[in-house]
């Protein structure tokens, strides 16, 4: 498992350093999602399960409706 700093500017409403990738995933993919990097991106894809991600951008009330519809179809969902 690869890990990773998050930037604050991504997370800029919470310490980045106190985010749980497992209780705090859907936060995480949602930021990711909308705000990622590259490697950041690249580290989210290998972190959860593509479900997940699908799930997320299925049901998410946080995402912008363009990064929904980029991650509906990344995820064949």
């Amino acid at each position: 498992m690869q890990t990773i700093s998050f930037r604050q500017s991504l997370f800029w409403d919470t310490d980045p350093k106190k985010l749980d990738i497992k209780k705090n995933a859907q936060y995480i993919i949602e930021r990711i999602m909308d705000l990622g990097n590259d490697d950041e991106v690249r580290w989210m894809r290998q972190q959860y399960p593509k479900e997940l991600l699908a799930q997320v951008s299925k049901n998410s009330k946080q995402l912008h409706t363009s990064s929904r519809t980029l991650w509906t179809l990344l995820t064949n969902q």
